[in-house]
């Protein structure tokens, strides 16, 4: 097993969901950060940004699940980032950034398991275990 497979394993399955996420930095600079995501889970998403966010930065998280219900809202923390390398030529000098919800409701927590489990299900996502 490689360094990178023994970090990258969750405690819950992702999958591939493009969503738009509005992210709101807690930092003096108060910054929004429009994006979408890499791929989305129970406990977490994979957002793709033009700046790094450091480890542990707290966050708040707004996803456009684009199903018709209303935005969730959570906090959230940075649990990692990786600078793509210049190699990348889809998407060069990007940073991957995971974040973990932190205050996320059983309501919007159930909606999305739904989501997952029937992308799963149907084999219109990919799986990230």
């Amino acid at each position: 097993m490689s360094k990178w497979e023994g970090l990258d394993r969750r405690k819950f399955p992702r999958v591939n969901y493009p969503c738009l996420v509005v992210l709101r930095n807690d930092s003096e600079e108060a910054d929004v950060l429009l994006t979408h995501t890499e791929n989305i889970g129970i406990g977490g998403v994979c957002v793709i940004l033009k700046k790094d966010l450091k480890m542990f930065t707290p966050v708040e998280v707004e996803l456009d699940l684009l199903d018709l219900g209303n935005h969730i809202k959570c906090k959230g923390k940075v649990v990692w980032n990786v600078k793509r390398g210049s190699d990348v030529k889809k998407k060069p000098l990007f940073y991957d950034v995971g974040i973990e919800f932190e205050t996320l409701d059983d309501g919007e927590q159930q909606r999305l398991e739904e989501i997952v489990k029937r992308l799963v299900k149907s084999n219109q996502g990919t799986p990230y275990a």
